[in-house]
């Protein structure tokens, strides 16, 4: 039997003994596969089973991430919501401050200490944080089923030390982080000026919260363009012709009576009315990821023969059940007997091969001189994420595992129902468990539809809470300029002139905060496309819409303070001074 080092079609799964030092057997690991390898480069290693599902990502062979990426992501997302509501409580917290001036200037002027007003206002941010974290635990309660459905986890929340100590951590770090500018701005007023009324707000202090105001809403801008881009390359994915038909197509395993009966199946099968036809195949057709190298072919312009193909077995009719368009020669077919010494390439095979005319010429495959018979147009065997392969197709029936069955538009139920008759026939023990292969197509891309679906949440979830800082920080500004607003009135000013008055200040803060994170923006979504071998291009119009958006909705959440404030009596503000 030829043995050779050129395929790579299987997993390979090791229990080590224990006590086995895993940097010891990958050098052994390595240095038995150059034995069989002299001029590879490659490097073997172990990878634990258990890491597999978060690192399971590869790149030139070295490990690059994986699941692990969007624990990280949504970490992320979820530390800078928590930013953004303390950047809200802050701006909140300030904006009511002068209503309790004069609470502070009288305990100050009778002898309080500032410590002991910094620990009054640092423990009521304490206690509307543990308030708030009881309200969050009953909310995850509530909401995990619906959480786990939809990212399909099992997720349950149970008491353990390690998850109550960092809850109760975050609680702390939030407490002090939301509550502590607050308490020291509050704090830090002479009482003889609270109690004269001459308080003057600093330039700095403007900018600063100015600043924090642009932080939370850039964030929200990021969020909102991430889940844009991913929901226009997710449409793009399913949209993008495949270069087969995966309409109607249900496919199955070969088991039971079906290993040795396999073409007589297929046969009773395409006499069932609403089939139109029926074949098989090796693996899934959505996701083959067999690859070999090391062959010759007939005409080879150079020696070198480390061309990396991707190769499938198939059954006949393959072509003909997935609707791929032959592009010369001919498909396998049984009028010519036997087909197994013979191939089909696909165009990409043809042209890194840089064969001319490959019809009738020959190619040798694991010390087999096969014959091209046809070529095929290019079509998708892979996911997205990946460009497509040069490919061979070889055709052992005995071989596939997989049946496919394309059946009629409209008649599903009643096909479908006539397949199971006919498979219980062969296997009555053995339930009939077919799926589509458009479900297989997009379990492709499960991860990232559901990063969409969080994002959109987390998304959502930070556009609030920016609104409700750009209320706080208009809260503030109709606060702090009543008395201006009032002679203004006075003197003639109209409504709308006031509402523009105060707006503009929030229009500049929510333009700057566009202006800073549009080309944030931009890179982040050019990097995460980068990661697919055919992707979307991103448009100008994406942005500016995005931005456009972020503004009215800032122009929203101002609105009720502005127009409050432009509506008020100057009489009931200039009376009270």
């Amino acid at each position: 039997m030829d043995v050779n080092w050129y395929s790579n079609p299987i997993f390979t799964y090791l229990t080590l003994k224990p006590g086995v030092a895993v940097e010891q057997f990958n050098l052994k690991l390595n240095n038995f596969y150059k034995e069989k390898r002299e001029t590879d480069a490659d490097q073997m290693f172990l990878q634990r089973y258990s890491d597999r599902y978060l690192y399971g990502g590869y790149e030139n062979g070295k490990l690059a991430g994986g699941r692990i990426d969007y624990v990280i992501l949504f970490s992320l997302i979820a530390g800078f919501i928590l930013v953004i509501a303390c950047i809200n409580f802050m701006n909140l917290s300030t904006a009511r401050a002068s209503r309790r001036l004069k609470e502070v200037g009288i305990k100050k002027s009778i002898g309080v200490f500032r410590k002991t007003i910094v620990f009054q206002h640092l423990s009521e941010s304490m206690l509307v944080a543990t308030l708030a974290f009881v309200v969050a635990v009953g909310v995850v309660i509530m909401l995990l089923p619906q959480f786990n459905l939809l990212t399909g986890k099992h997720i349950q929340l149970t008491p353990e030390w390690g998850l109550i100590s960092g809850a109760l951590v975050i609680v702390i770090l939030t407490g002090i982080m939301a509550g502590s500018y607050p308490a020291f701005y509050i704090s830090g007023f002479r009482p003889i000026d609270i109690l004269k009324g001459k308080l003057n707000t600093a330039l700095g202090e403007i900018w600063i919260r100015r600043g924090l105001v642009i932080f939370q809403f850039g964030i929200s801008i990021v969020l909102i363009a991430a889940v844009c881009v991913i929901y226009l390359q997710m449409d793009f994915v399913q949209s993008k012709n495949l270069g087969f038909n995966k309409s109607n197509i249900i496919s199955f395993e070969k088991e039971g009576k079906l290993v040795q009966s396999l073409e007589s199946f297929l046969n009773e099968a395409k006499t069932i009315p609403g089939v139109l036809d029926a074949s098989s195949t090796q693996g899934s057709v959505a996701n083959i990821s067999s690859s070999s190298w090391g062959h010759t072919w007939e005409g080879q312009v150079s020696s070198e023969n480390e061309i990396e193909f991707s190769g499938v077995t198939i059954n006949y009719d393959f072509f003909e059940t997935l609707s791929i368009p032959l592009k010369e020669g001919r498909t396998f077919s049984r009028e010519f007997g036997n087909e197994e010494a013979t191939i089909i390439l696909n165009e990409k095979a043809v042209e890194v091969m840089q064969m001319a005319d490959p019809v009738g010429k020959w190619i040798n495959l694991f010390g087999t001189q096969r014959e091209i018979i046809g070529t095929v147009k290019n079509f998708h065997f892979q996911s997205m994420y990946e460009e497509i392969k040069p490919m061979f197709l070889m055709c052992f029936p005995m071989y596939t595992n997989t049946v496919l069955v394309k059946i009629q538009s409209g008649t599903e139920l009643e096909t479908l129902a006539g397949l199971e008759k006919l498979y219980k026939q062969y296997n009555p023990d053995i339930p009939f468990e077919a799926k589509f292969l458009d479900d297989d197509y997009q379990a492709l891309y499960i991860s990232e539809k559901r990063i969409a679906t969080l994002s959109k949440y987390f998304a959502t979830i930070a556009i609030v809470i920016s609104c409700l800082g750009l209320f706080g920080m208009a809260a503030f500004a109709a606060e702090r300029r009543t008395k201006e607003i009032s002679i203004r009135k006075t003197l003639g000013a109209s409504e709308w002139i006031i509402v523009r008055l105060l707006s503009k200040e929030f229009t500049i803060t929510v333009l700057t905060a566009v202006v800073l994170t549009i080309p944030a923006s931009f890179y982040l979504s050019t990097y995460w496309l980068n990661r697919f071998a055919y992707r979307i291009e991103l448009r100008w119009w994406l942005f500016i819409s995005i931005g456009t958006a972020a503004l009215l909705i800032a122009w929203f959440a101002v609105g009720y303070q502005t127009i409050k404030a432009a509506r008020s009596n100057p009489v009931d503000s200039l009376k009270s001074e």
